[in-house]
């Protein structure tokens, strides 16, 4: 009798146990290859987001010190300038200038402490008109006068406001006295950030029927000084908002900016200008005393020639000594700001 040898029969679906670990091994592959691929095209992201991130942070140092540079250096031509009769570096009248270096470009405004009021001596109407300019509500405007003027007004016996900075946390006594520094207007009752450094605000549309582009406002800090002008505003410098609070109307105002963004006045043409725009009796000037701001915007040039759009602003106070005794050094750097804003 003959036996028939058994057979291994093929396993489901016609594959054998060892064709199917084979196919496992090899989706475990496929998937295991995939998960790597994933993690190299995440590194290589991260990587390259961190190499964009550190070229953008050098070249914001390299902006930095360029604009710093160029204060630097405008601060050195206007002493210059205003030492010498002759040769002068910077032309009289001149509200800013363009400095051309190999790394780059630098415009520096030159901003007289005159272009701004003086928030210890100004009235307190004078306070509401520019508060109002600002964009300010007129009922809130009057109050921040109020509270201004409550704040250096010298009373022994307190102020009306005292109930109110004493029921904050943390709770202070206003001095009562001159401000010593701009940035006090913070503390008093209804300045706000927004009221003090500026904001945006939307302006006309760029096209018919498009989006509102953004316009900045400015605040407090650009209008006010507790070294403010003496016998006028700068008429070539002094914001719309001060113009307004001296008594400018707006259509003359409207004259001033059209006038002074082609060439800056001249002090005959300042006198010619008044004359013939019926304001006669402005508070105006031209050109500041011994102090002001120089403010210097810095741009790198790339290696095509062109210029990043990458920008770094600082500014820095400052006061010629010229004439006075005792004087270490004829320039004095009275503030230094790290970061500055520009139009």
């Amino acid at each position: 009798m003959r036996t028939s040898r058994a057979t291994r029969s093929p396993g489901r679906e016609g594959v054998v146990p060892g064709q199917r670990q084979r196919g496992s091994a090899l989706l475990s592959v496929l998937w295991l290859s995939a998960a790597l691929s994933a993690i190299a095209f995440s590194l290589s992201i991260t990587v390259r987001g961190e190499i964009e991130r550190t070229s953008t942070a050098v070249d914001s140092l390299r902006a930095y010190y360029l604009a710093r540079g160029g204060v630097e250096r405008a601060a050195l031509e206007v002493l210059w300038s205003i030492s010498q009769t002759e040769g002068r570096l910077i032309p009289q009248y001149s509200t800013q200038v363009l400095y051309h270096f190999a790394s780059g470009e630098v415009r520096v405004e030159l901003l007289p402490e005159a272009s701004k009021l003086n928030v210890n001596k100004e009235s307190l109407e004078v306070l509401d008109r520019l508060l109002v300019a600002l964009g300010v509500d007129p009922g809130r405007a009057i109050e921040i006068a109020l509270a201004i003027g409550d704040w250096r007004s010298q009373s022994p016996d307190g102020g009306s406001m005292d109930g109110y900075y004493s029921a904050r946390t943390p709770s202070f006594v206003p001095p009562h006295a001159s401000f010593q520094e701009i940035e006090e207007l913070l503390q008093v009752k209804g300045v706000t950030p927004d009221i003090f450094y500026g904001t945006y605000v939307p302006g006309a549309p760029q096209s018919p029927g498009g989006p509102a582009s953004l316009v900045r406002r400015p605040g407090l800090a650009d209008c006010l000084s507790v070294y403010g002008a003496r016998g006028g505003v700068d008429i070539n410098t002094a914001s719309p908002a001060v113009l307004a609070a001296v008594g400018v109307p707006a259509g003359a105002i409207e004259l001033i900016l059209q006038r002074r963004s082609a060439a800056p006045f001249t002090k005959q043409q300042l006198t010619d200008f008044m004359s013939s725009a019926g304001i006669a009796g402005a508070p105006l000037r031209v050109e500041g005393n011994s102090m002001l701001t120089i403010r210097a915007t810095a741009r790198l040039r790339t290696t095509d020639g062109t210029l990043s759009d990458l920008r770094r602003t600082v500014a820095a106070q400052v006061k010629y000594m010229l004439g006075e005794e005792n004087a270490d050094t004829p320039i004095h750097y009275l503030r230094w700001y790290e970061t500055a804003w520009s139009d």
